[in-house]
């Protein structure tokens, strides 16, 4: 979620005052690092994941799924035992790392890493799995007999009337979000989160306004005008909204930020040998993130009704959305300075690695940045890509500002870099190192938060292992940053994997490389390591980073249509490949795999993993959100009215706790062979039983 500074956050009437001041210093702080690190060379592969939950609170009784709000609670407890050593051991034959635990914007709401982050280790690799299952069980000791953490993207009853947490409270006294839905209590208490949900409505003028299409089933009402909004309830002034139209006809309506803010979400973050591979890695990863988006898809429920999309991603941009009337287009520029298309959680808005290979026809958008601080970074020495990047980021207001940190010593500190770059929401995130010991990262952002470890493990192997192709073979995923925004939009509909098409790169191999199989050789330009025999290539024991960029072409760079670059693919294609020229994503990972030297039975694992994300784009298996509106569907107590009631979202919850606990069998979802995972594995010894 950011920087948690303490302090004492300012208003939005006393903030805005020093927003040029961040923007200034944030911007020195920036130089400093850059000058102090951009020369900086040989970090190895640390990676690590973020994974959220929602804590879920069981009233069999009444037979009501309700979200608990004891956060604080059991954060305490959590921490107290971080930084420590488990009896349990990872792959690696290592004692486990405690895992560390953050607060999240949501009351109910855990997010946990690894206690350590993972090397380039394959057995680091295969650990991942049975870290987040060892995460899962430790969270599990500090809940309530009736309480459960699950990775579920969005909470079905989010806002409905009636009893949707433990302990209830009435959203009248919503004085951060002013929501007619949302109590106060639902936000972290932490200052930043309150502070962040008013600033933003009193800097855009008015609440968020969300909407999302209702999925129209055979007893919908036509049109669906939703009966649970209070239309006439008269505490803030913006409650008149809803009724003067902020509320649409057909549409599921959300007015506060804690239906966006409030989704879970799985999270990676990889640090990179020098900023130009941090860089080329985000630029091939941009095209990625809306293709993850769609295959990981799995939250298809809002405010109790379903939803005619699968994904969180809009909910979330326009949870957040501080732009005013002037910067959205509605009224003609007077008090502000851009008209912005986006809102500060989107998709990313232009490419930035300076490899040749990105070719200013793919950063198709209009220029959008502020001159002034890219004139600034230019005249510093940085280069015209970066500079605007940093300067598109920087047309933003810091949100939040700590009467305690408006000065700062800028040669140490980065809090007002960070003020800006943190709450610039994108799906991939370049964040330079934050001291000396951390190097270069890219964070991939767009995927949802599935079921169970074994998928959230599953697309993290496959997504680090495909870095690392993207890096050893030299791949080009380049295509307008126009077509990433209309793959992002596609992603979100109703079953995208099996229903859309998606622009993607038709030859995403370096230009002159005859062979349509990958080869690091080939590809890099260099010749491949080889062994003692002295003409066999040698395979690596561990992911790395620090490959080489390949060099432009001898013949000169190419200057073909860019519209002849890319078609429309299925994710299928995408995924599984394309005729004799296209292998597909899980194609050159297999590929990449070939380079390394991994056992059978650490192949057999990765294989497993692999297979799962290929058969979500074959359609062998659902999608989650797709698996959740058929059990809603085919639920006795579904009307086929669009409505999830308290009945059917407890059966749901309940189902979901049973699937991850491998004691419900959903073999459209997951691999028959998929078992009680506690059972399964080793890595929860020294561990006590939940009570």
């Amino acid at each position: 979620m950011g920087l948690l500074s303490l302090g004492t956050p300012l208003p939005w009437e006393e903030a805005k005052k020093y927003a040029d001041h961040v923007r200034e210093h944030g911007i020195t702080q920036f130089l400093s690092i850059w000058d102090k690190l951009k020369d900086r060379q040989g970090d190895e592969l640390l990676w690590g994941d973020e994974i959220e939950y929602m804590v879920v609170v069981f009233d069999n009784e009444e037979k009501n799924a309700k979200l608990s709000l004891r956060q604080s609670e059991i954060l305490a407890k959590l921490r107290a035992e971080e930084g420590g050593v488990s009896a349990a051991l990872n792959r690696c034959g290592e004692p486990m790392v405690m895992p560390t635990f953050h607060p999240e914007y949501g009351r109910y709401m855990l997010e946990s890493t690894p206690g350590a982050p993972y090397s380039g280790a394959i057995c680091d690799l295969l650990s991942v799995e049975d870290n987040m299952r060892f995460r899962r069980h430790f969270a599990r000791k500090y809940l309530k007999p009736n309480e459960l953490p699950l990775t579920f993207t969005s909470f079905p009853r989010l806002g409905t009337p009636g009893v949707f947490t433990e302990p209830h409270f009435d959203p009248s006294n919503a004085v951060s979000s002013h929501s007619l839905f949302l109590p106060q209590e639902i936000t972290n208490p932490h200052a930043r989160f309150p502070t962040l949900t008013a600033n933003i409505r009193e800097r855009r003028g008015s609440k968020v306004s969300i909407n999302l299409p209702i999925f129209i089933d055979e007893k919908t009402p036509r049109p669906f005008v939703d009966p649970t909004i209070p239309w006439h309830r008269n505490v803030y002034k913006e409650d008149h909204e809803a009724k003067d139209g902020a509320a649409k006809i057909d549409h599921i309506y959300m007015d506060a930020m804690g239906f966006g803010m409030g989704c879970c979400c799985l999270q990676l973050t990889l640090q990179s040998c020098n900023v130009n591979e941090a860089r080329r890695t985000y630029d091939a990863l941009v095209p990625i993130a809306p293709i993850l988006l769609a295959l990981t898809a799995a939250s298809p429920i809002y405010r109790g009704y379903l939803a005619d999309v699968d994904c969180r991603w809009n909910v979330i941009a326009g949870s957040v959305d501080d732009r005013t009337d002037e910067e959205r287009g509605l009224k003609p520029l007077k008090k502000n300075r851009f008209r912005i298309p986006k809102s500060r959680y989107d998709s990313v808005e232009r490419y930035i690695s300076n490899h040749w290979t990105n070719r200013p026809e793919y950063n198709d958008h209009p220029p959008l940045y502020d001159e002034a601080i890219v004139k600034r970074l230019r005249d510093h020495g940085i280069d015209e890509l970066l500079a605007k990047h940093i300067g598109y980021l920087f047309i933003r207001d810091p949100l939040v500002i700590f009467s305690e940190t408006i000065d700062q010593n800028d040669e140490v500190d980065n809090d007002h870099f960070e003020n800006i770059q943190s709450t610039n929401w994108q799906t991939i995130r370049f964040k330079p190192p934050g001291n000396a010991s951390i190097g270069w990262r890219v964070e991939f952002r767009s995927m949802e938060v599935q079921l169970t470890d074994f998928e959230n493990a599953a697309f993290a192997v496959f997504l680090v292992l495909l870095t690392r192709a993207i890096l050893a073979f030299n791949l080009n995923f380049y295509l307008p940053i126009s077509k990433v925004d209309d793959n992002m939009q596609r992603a979100q509909k109703r079953d995208a994997a099996r229903a859309q098409k998606f622009f993607f790169r038709k030859d995403v191999f370096p230009v002159g490389q005859e062979s349509r199989t990958p080869s690091i050789a080939s590809s890099s330009g260099v010749s491949s390591p080889v062994d003692g025999a002295g003409n066999l290539p040698r395979k690596d024991r561990r992911l790395r980073n620090c490959y080489p960029a390949a060099p432009p072409p001898p013949q000169g760079l190419p200057h073909d249509r860019i519209e002849d670059e890319y078609e429309e693919m299925t994710l299928e294609e995408i995924m599984t490949g394309k005729g004799p020229d296209f292998p597909g994503l899980i194609g050159l990972v297999d590929a990449f795999i070939t380079t390394l030297d991994v056992d059978a039975s650490d192949l057999e694992r990765i294989q497993r993993y692999l297979d799962l994300v290929r058969k979500r784009s074959t359609g062998a298996y659902k999608t989650t959100a797709t698996w959740i509106r058929d059990f809603v569907r085919s639920h006795p107590a579904y009307k086929h009215d669009s409505v999830v009631n308290q009945e059917i979202n407890y059966d749901l919850m309940v189902a979901v706790d049973e699937i991850e606990r491998g004691l419900r069998k959903v073999p459209d979802l997951l691999p028959k062979e998929y078992s009680c995972p506690e059972a399964a594995s080793g890595a929860l010894a020294g561990l006590k039983s939940p009570q």
